[in-house]
């Protein structure tokens, strides 16, 4: 079983998502904005630290996932986007977590099936798999998004080497059988 902290970063409003993983199923644990206010950059980038640091410390996480950067028009926006990020993941490694990093492509694609979907796409789809009552907040529901990336991706890892024997087990056979 794993318990996968996802965090969709931002300077003003971080979204989080846990969910347990066992085998293919999924299920909530909790999910939720940390909201920094407007203060300095500095301030807000404590306010990160301490909420994930928080997060952690009340559902046990086993891994952390986090969206990667992508690449604003505004190259102040995504400085601070980035800073935002390192305030998550030093968070997490000082807890001793594994950080793992997933483009929003990666994880619209894993979550809806495109790489390209909406984000009312991804709340809806987040909200069937993880069977809530209703839409999660935005931010809420792409955290929960990159911690089911996450989950499938890993998934895909553990089944890659059944399906790697079973081939090398066929080829085998016809080799045998010439």
């Amino acid at each position: 079983m794993a318990i996968i902290l996802g965090i969709d970063p931002g300077s003003r409003l971080t979204g989080y998502g846990v969910i347990k993983q066992l085998g293919g199923n999924f299920s909530y644990v909790a999910s939720g904005c940390i909201r920094t206010g407007t203060d300095e950059l500095s301030e807000r980038l404590i306010r990160i630290f301490n909420g994930v640091s928080e997060i952690i410390a009340q559902t046990q996480p086993t891994v952390f996932a986090i969206e990667q950067v992508f690449m604003a028009r505004n190259a102040d926006s995504a400085l601070k986007l980035g800073q935002a990020r390192g305030a998550a993941i030093v968070a997490a490694s000082h807890a001793g977590l594994a950080v793992f990093e997933y483009s929003a492509r990666q994880v619209k694609q894993a979550v809806v099936g495109t790489g390209a979907a909406d984000k009312a796409q991804v709340q809806h789809m987040v909200r069937y798999l993880l069977k809530l009552p209703a839409n999660p907040q935005a931010d809420a529901a792409d955290a929960l998004a990159v911690a089911l990336c996450h989950g499938h991706t890993q998934q895909s890892l553990v089944s890659l080497p059944r399906i790697c024997l079973l081939m090398l087990v066929v080829w085998v056979m016809k080799c045998s059988c010439h």
